[in-house]
Order: structure tokens, then C-alpha cells, then sequence
């Protein structure tokens, strides 16, 4: 059986169409004439992703690639204490503002090797790669393993679905044209009707934002496994990092410190998440989509070289990595080619912008949502149902 925590092809798809609304389908019964074109178009879509998956198995692309891993962590932990070791020794100082941005960035790494183990990229067994990730996620980034599992796993599920997918919700900005309909008056109304142009400054709060949803959710979900032990890492790791500032450098500084880690946390963090679906369709409610169109219709690749994969954590590769959760990082890139000529051929949207491309179009989309466009990017299986 497939591992709650991978998302696999979905065998309730739809019948005549790759992705339909509830409210436009007939209420009569289907009958015998129309229900074997159904099921041989449901078998269709369900063979294109098996042809691909076949493929990909055989190349041994979903091979663990433990020793990459291995290698990778072990740097990772070194670099975190170098940091601390040049913390101590340059005191007094206000380049330690500089290391600041260097922990920050040291800490996303972490954040994006949990995601890593949490996905059961690294190691053969469950136990092994939770494990891992709860130390990678909850010792060194400060950030939830339990919490962010039941979150990601419902995003990998259902990308930009209203109501199922919990990355288009939020308190702060508007995603969909619905969610700012409810946000048109007073301070907020204003806010929302210019929100894209406050994308960037509220990334400066996500590292923070993070931080409280994780301990926020502990609290509260009484029977996430493992949630008292999570609890008290969080708390540990936290606490000593602000204690370490303040015993190492005068008050000043070390106010300036974690405000500047934090900052640069969240906008690292923040940065590589928000080009991979924000301003991609999003689906109705209601509607069914077969699993490969599912995750490729809704994800944006992010082009560029070793650097974007090193500060992206490999997520700009989002296509990829929605269609194979499994696949280690470094194999992303040798599947990407295999990805994209599957896509051509059976004709399914596959994009793939620049950083800077996708960043205009995000802030782009969330203005026109705010200006309150009922419609402001379309699915396009949506738009060839209501045509």
C-alpha cells in the first residue's frame, strides 16, 4: 500500500474530462452507453502517469542516494558550528550581522534536508528518515516535523484545490478571489486590494511565522506522535540560540542579530516555496484531476543552475518533485528532461520561468486577486469545460 505520507495517483478520476466541476455535472445516472467511454478515458489518464512512472522506475532514478545525503547533513552540521565558533571569536562587532545572514541561510538548509527526510528520500525504512527529520527539522531549523507533515502532506494531495489545499490559506493575504470578497472593508480591505506589493516584506516574518505555527499546532493536536518530545527540542533550540546571542555579544548587537537571522530565515525559506504554485491555477472545490495533471498543471519550475538548486533545496524542480515525492533531490534534475517530452506528448502544460519571472508573476496574481478579479488566472481544463 502507498505511504501516507507520498502522494500517488488518484483512482476516483474523473470521466469525461481531465478535471470537472461537481456543480456542472448531470444528476441523472449515467448509463451503459456512456459509463465504458468513462472508464476507458479514467484507464487513459491513469496509464499516461504509469507509463511515466515505469520509466523513471527503470532509469533508477527513485533510487536513495544515501551517500549524497550523508555527505550533505555532515557539511551542513559543520557549517552550523563554524558560524557559532565565528560568532564567539569576533564579539564586539557588527559584521556578527553578516553571520546572522550566514546562520540563516546554514538553518534553510536544514529546513530543506527535513523536507528531504520527511519525504523518505534519504533512507530505506520510515523510522530512519523520521527520525532524521525530526532532528534536522526540530534541533537545527526550530520547526516541527509533526506539524509540518500533516500540512505538506495535505498540499502534496491537492495542489491550490480550494479547501483542501492549506498553502492557499491565510490569515494575511488573499489567494483566491473568494477569500478577498470577504476583505473589502476598513484597513484590511485596503491592505488586500494592494497585498502583492507586501509580499516580499511579509517574507521577513515567515522564518518567525513558522516558529509559532509549529509550537501553535504542538499545543494543540494532543495526538501528533512524539509531540512533548518535538515540544521540548523546539523549546531547547530556541531558547539556546537566544541565550547564546545575548552571552556572546553586547545587547545591541545581539538584538540586531536575531532580528537579521530571522529576516533573512523567512525570506530564504519564504522565497523557496512561494514561486512553485502561488499564481498557478486554482482548482474548484469540487473538481477531480487526474494525478499527473494534478501536480503538473499547478506547479512552476524555476530555471537556473547549481546556485538556484543549492538555495532552492532542489524545490525548483517542484514539477518533478510533486510527481515523484520520493525521489531524491539530486535525481530532480536527470528526470526533468523525461518530464517534460512526457508532457509534450500528450499534451499537458509544463512551465518553467526564471526566479525573477516568477516572483513579478506571484506579486502580479495576488494584486489582481486583491483588486477582487473574479477570475484572475483560470485553470485552463476548467476554461475548456466551460467553452
Amino acid at each position: 500500500m502507498p505511504s501516507k505520507h507520498t502522494a500517488t495517483p488518484d483512482r476516483e478520476l474523473p470521466m469525461t474530462a481531465h478535471l470537472l466541476d461537481e456543480s456542472a455535472r448531470p444528476t441523472a445516472a449515467p448509463d451503459s452507453t456512456t459509463r465504458a467511454p468513462r472508464r476507458r478515458e479514467r484507464d487513459r489518464q491513469v496509464s499516461v502517469y504509469a507509463e511515466l512512472s515505469e520509466r523513471v522506475r527503470e532509469a533508477g532514478l527513485l533510487n536513495r542516494r544515501r551517500g549524497w545525503y550523508v555527505v550533505s547533513i555532515a557539511l551542513t552540521i559543520a557549517a552550523f558550528a563554524g558560524v557559532w565558533v565565528a560568532v564567539a571569536a569576533l564579539g564586539d562587532s557588527w559584521w556578527q550581522l553578516g553571520l546572522a545572514a550566514v546562520l540563516a541561510l546554514v538553518c534553510t538548509q536544514f529546513g530543506f534536508l527535513g523536507h528531504d527526510t520527511a519525504h523518505r528520500q534519504v533512507f530505506g525504512s520510515h523510522g530512519a528518515n523520521a527520525w532524521w527529520a525530526r532532528v534536522l527539522s526540530c534541533g537545527f531549523a526550530g520547526l516541527s516535523y509533526g506539524w509540518w507533515m500533516g500540512k505538506h502532506n495535505k498540499h502534496h494531495n491537492a495542489p491550490n484545490q480550494q479547501g483542501k489545499d492549506p498553502d492557499i490559506e491565510s490569515a494575511v493575504l488573499a489567494f483566491t478571489p473568494d477569500d478577498a470578497a470577504e476583505r473589502t472593508t476598513g484597513l484590511r480591505g485596503w491592505f488586500t486590494r494592494h497585498q502583492g506589493w507586501a509580499f516580499f516584506p511579509l517574507l521577513c516574518f515567515e522564518g518567525a511565522a513558522l516558529h509559532v505555527q509549529s509550537f501553535a499546532t504542538l499545543l494543540q493536536v494532543k495526538t501528533m506522535p512524539h509531540r512533548k518530545l518535538e515540544m521540548a527540542v523546539i523549546a531547547v533550540r530556541l531558547v539556546a540560540f537566544v541565550v547564546a546571542v545575548f552571552l556572546l555579544m553586547p545587547p545591541l548587537i545581539a538584538v540586531g542579530f536575531i532580528v537579521v537571522q530571522q529576516a533573512v530565515f523567512g525570506v530564504l525559506l519564504g522565497g523557496s516555496f512561494a514561486p512553485n504554485h502561488k499564481g498557478m491555477p486554482i482548482v474548484p472545490k469540487n473538481a477531480r484531476v487526474d494525478f499527473l495533471r494534478r501536480q503538473v498543471l499547478m506547479s512552476r519550475n524555476i530555471r537556473g543552475g547549481r546556485v538556484t538548486d543549492f538555495m532552492m533545496g532542489g524545490l525548483n524542480y517542484q514539477i518533478e518533485h510533486h510527481l515523484f515525492p520520493s525521489m531524491p533531490r539530486p535525481n530532480l534534475k536527470k528526470v526533468q528532461p523525461m518530464v517534460r517530452e512526457h508532457c509534450a506528448r500528450h499534451g499537458i502544460g509544463y512551465t518553467e520561468t526564471s526566479l525573477a519571472g516568477s516572483y513579478a508573476i506571484v506579486v502580479s496574481y495576488l494584486n489582481r486577486v486583491g483588486l477582487g478579479e473574479r477570475d484572475p488566472f483560470t485553470c485552463p481544463l476548467v476554461q475548456t469545460i466551460r467553452n
